[in-house]
């Protein structure tokens, strides 16, 4: 019990890298397309700023991730296992196409399909299942309406100063914004296995106490948390690095062909729209994961280079491009609930594993 467990955070962890690398264009792909920063200068920088979101937000997005999708007396070690088995699954194959998916709406699509599969509809947590599944249309309208509007008082402000002053000046404050959008990335997407993870230990150190290594991992932290006087979520020290770390080098290592989707294919970007895009998602994810909301950085960052590629026209987006982002968005949650459903069942029924009794 105590390896299967084992096993389940390594893949859970493997998820954060991998999740990195299918997001790290949203973090890079305005200062690679405008030229403000060489790729392999960009990634870095990125990466930097993605782990200092850990010293930065609470675990507020990883409390909703862990407690607030599907009922936690439903979870299991083999639960989360299929939930990771089907994200990974799905997030790959999204990843060799060039589709920026949302890696945490395919993690909520892997917690629901499991429960909803075995236990029914009642054992989800509506609530917050609706307040994610909004957010999927919120994050990205406000991003394109912020980018649009931030943009357009730019271009008055500086419309009597030469181009070549305004690109010059706007690639150095890309610096700024990229930074504050890595800071939000990492604030939401760093958060999300790590409340998997979390929820994990908790339940199998609920389950065996007297495990040494559970309490080494988990146990003696929560009780000196609690100890403290500490109510909230909690997520041990040693997890919070190991998220945050592996998040930044996925990043580091990069999906590339996503890149290429977002820095070329839905709008050419000059420096003052790169900034804008960025400066406008960075203020949604900032405030989404101090308000522990789970969204989606890639509708974020999308919505948000769109909106300042509106300003100069709608013929300048290419609406192709978006709607099959669009069309990648609706399926993801859907299409995992269903793959990692299966692989739960497939568990159950050929595998033998036991199904946890409520």
């Amino acid at each position: 019990m105590i390896a299967i467990v084992l096993i389940t955070a390594l893949i859970a962890l493997a998820f954060s890298f991998t999740n990195g690398m299918n997001d790290a264009a949203n973090c890079i792909a305005s200062v690679i397309a405008t030229k403000a920063l060489p790729p392999k200068v960009a990634v870095f920088w990125a990466a930097f700023w993605i782990f200092v979101a850990m010293f930065v937000f609470d675990t507020t997005v990883a409390a909703t991730m862990g407690k607030g999708i599907v009922d936690e007396q439903c979870i299991d070690v083999y639960v989360i296992l299929a939930a990771l088995l089907g994200s990974v699954i799905y997030i790959f194959f999204c990843t060799k196409l060039g589709l920026p998916v949302s890696a945490s709406h395919a993690l909520v699509g892997g917690l629901i399909g499991p429960v909803w599969f075995v236990y029914g509809g009642q054992y989800l947590v509506t609530s917050g299942i609706f307040k994610i599944v909004a957010f999927i249309f919120i994050s990205p309208v406000l991003g394109m309406l912020m980018g649009f509007v931030l943009n357009c008082i730019i271009m008055l402000f500086f419309r009597k100063v030469k181009a070549k002053t305004v690109d010059k000046s706007f690639r150095r404050m890309q610096l700024v914004s990229s930074a504050a959008f890595s800071l939000g990335f990492g604030g939401n997407d760093g958060q999300k296995t790590m409340g998997i993870i979390a929820i994990l230990f908790a339940t199998a150190f609920a389950s065996n106490p007297d495990s040494p290594l559970l309490q080494f991992l988990y146990g003696n932290g929560a009780a000196a948390a609690q100890a403290a006087g500490y109510t909230g979520f909690f997520v041990p020290m040693w997890l919070k690095f190991a998220c945050y770390g592996l998040i930044a080098l996925g990043t580091v290592t990069g999906g590339w062909s996503v890149i290429r989707t977002l820095s070329e294919g839905l709008s050419k970007l000059f420096p003052t729209q790169g900034f804008c895009a960025e400066a406008s998602g960075a203020i949604t994810l900032i405030l989404t994961a101090v308000l522990g909301i789970p969204v989606s950085t890639t509708h974020t960052i999308t919505g948000s280079i769109i909106g300042t590629g509106l300003t100069r026209g709608v013929k300048s987006v290419k609406w192709i491009t978006a709607k099959n982002i669009v069309w990648a968005w609706i399926l993801t949650i859907p299409a995992v609930i269903v793959v990692s459903g299966v692989v739960y069942l497939i568990m159950v029924h050929w595998f033998g594993v036991p199904v946890k009794v409520l």
